[in-house]
């Protein structure tokens, strides 16, 4: 799938069309009845809201619904030209695809390191870069929750005055580390995503509290992921430290011992290959596919081209057109590898659930003009760009492959950013039509707007406005340029929009695949 070149005369008109092969156009503005479409030579039969899809000829039964030219779903009807094309004609069923694994795989061409992009970023001793400087708190189970977070507040509230380079005390809690399963791949998955936020270069220094009698025993966490107790890792357990109020005062000791050498940390000049970008989407709309998606999958090509990485997830959002994916893998074990995971959701996950995979999107997306999975998909694939797609990942495995990869993970948002920090990523980039709110302390998030409308109404939650290119203001590589130096410049130091308002606290969801007894 190719990026789409929206200049300013596709966007003069009432509808937009998107592919030559199409058989549908979106609304650019809200269409009424009887509303000429000279582009299409033909007249709206409905009242049709902005982002929504018109039929742009007579779409027979069972016909395939094309957007991009690639397949939403079918016709559950005679669609006459003119009317409108939303879940209520539109049947969503399964198909048959061609994976071609590799066959339009291309080698990005990676700029010499003298001519890459740089920010100013923490470098750390095992050579990983931060765009931040926290100090975190985590815990083994949901018991030692309130403790973690009584601990990070103790430095609230201008506690850290005296220490300039120091983003913040972060207290990180979760709901699981007992009754669930003791081993497997749940446990596991839990262990991988606390040691990949204790390796984070986002943290300077980690703290992980636990209780003392859960599943998730300290020891075995620590045994799991090679982690050692040090200068930079401390660790606690409330049965052994005498209770609740004696591990706060602990806690609050130890971090207060590592605030002078976390203090000492500088930002020093590197090269952009060293972001790792965590690709979220969340509150879609018809426009996702249009601006907002597609204009951060440039600005990614962009990324890789000088070295960095774009990590893109969410499972159930590429599914139906996994197989865009699967043609721009580097090997074709890499496009087995995300087939592997797409029939474990379908076949083993979510068989029978009322879930998104499994065809319906949510309520937002579905008002703002998304009939189906399918749809969802088409623009959520979008964020990752164009080049090859280099490697498959688990939920938060570390992410040491450059370029673009994919890392397994549910649609849900604060579920999904989880493991790609977890990952390694060190900044969220989240594109919206509808409006999401959401930050992801360690990381700066930067929200990307998909309609000027939106963008104008939540701006103090909005970082980047992408509707440009649907008011004809701004070219696709304009966007994508521009995307790219707000990226250099938030990790860089600049705070995001969702750092000022100070989000990111309690969006910390480790992902819950297992029973709960």
């Amino acid at each position: 799938m190719s990026q789409i070149d929206l200049h300013a005369k596709t966007m003069t008109g009432p509808v937009i069309r998107l592919h030559p092969n199409d058989n549908v156009v979106v609304a650019r503005t809200e269409v009424g009845i009887g509303v000429a479409i000279p582009s299409e030579g033909i007249t709206s039969r409905s009242q049709v809201p902005s982002g929504h899809k018109i039929a742009a000829r007579l779409i027979k039964a069972g016909e395939p619904i094309l957007k991009y030219n690639v397949c939403i779903g079918f016709a559950a009807t005679d669609i006459a030209p003119g009317t409108y094309v939303h879940s209520h004609n539109v049947s969503f069923k399964e198909y048959s695809r061609d994976y071609a694994y590799g066959q339009d795989y291309v080698p990005t061409a990676i700029l010499p390191q003298q001519q890459q992009a740089t920010f100013e970023g923490y470098v750390r001793p095992n050579g990983s870069v931060g765009t931040r400087n926290y100090i975190g708190i985590l815990s083994t189970v949901n018991c030692s929750a309130t403790v973690v977070h009584q601990v990070a507040e103790a430095f609230k509230h201008g506690a850290l005055q005296a220490y300039d380079h120091i983003d913040g005390v972060v207290g990180l809690s979760h709901g699981l580390g007992c009754g669930m399963e003791m081993s497997g791949e749940p446990m596991q998955l839990l262990r991988r995503t606390l040691g990949g936020y204790a390796r984070n270069p986002n943290f300077a220094a980690v703290l992980i509290i636990g209780l003392g009698c859960e599943r998730n025993q300290m020891q075995g966490l620590l045994e799991q992921e090679g982690l050692q107790t040090g200068p930079k890792l401390y660790t606690f357990v409330m049965q052994e430290e005498g209770g609740t109020r004696k591990t706060i005062e602990a806690a609050v000791a130890a971090v207060k011992a590592m605030l002078p050498e976390a203090n000492l940390a500088r930002r020093s000049t590197v090269s952009v290959s060293h972001l790792k970008i965590g690709l979220q989407c969340g509150g879609s709309d018809g426009f996702s596919s249009i601006t907002a998606n597609p204009g951060l999958g440039a600005a990614m090509d962009i990324l890789v081209r000088h070295g960095g990485t774009a990590i893109l997830s969410e499972t159930p959002e590429i599914y139906g057109v996994e197989h865009t994916l699967t043609r721009r893998a580097c090997s074709r074990e890499v496009g087995e590898k995300l087939i592997e995971r797409i029939k474990w959701w379908k076949e083993e996950y979510s068989p029978g659930r009322d879930v998104q995979i499994n065809g319906a999107v949510s309520p937002g997306n579905h008002m703002g003009g998304l009939a189906n999975i399918f749809e969802k998909s088409l623009g959520s694939s979008m964020k990752g760009g164009t080049t090859g797609l280099m490697q498959v990942y688990r939920y938060a495995e570390a992410v040491t492959q450059h370029g673009f990869v994919f890392m397994d993970t549910p649609g849900f948002d604060p579920v999904s950013a989880t493991g790609q920090i977890a990952g390694g990523a060190n900044m969220i980039c989240f594109t919206t039509g509808r409006g999401s709110m959401f930050g992801a302390k360690p990381v700066p998030s930067i929200k990307l707007a998909t309609n000027t409308p939106m963008y104008n109404r939540l701006s103090e939650d909005m970082d980047y406005n992408c509707g440009v290119l649907l008011d004809g203001t701004a070219s696709m590589p304009e966007v994508a340029q521009g995307i790219f130096e707000l990226i250099r410049r938030v990790a860089s130091g600049e705070r995001s929009k969702s750092e000022l308002l100070g989000l990111g606290d309690h969006e910390f969801v480790p992902w819950n695949i297992g029973v709960t007894s």
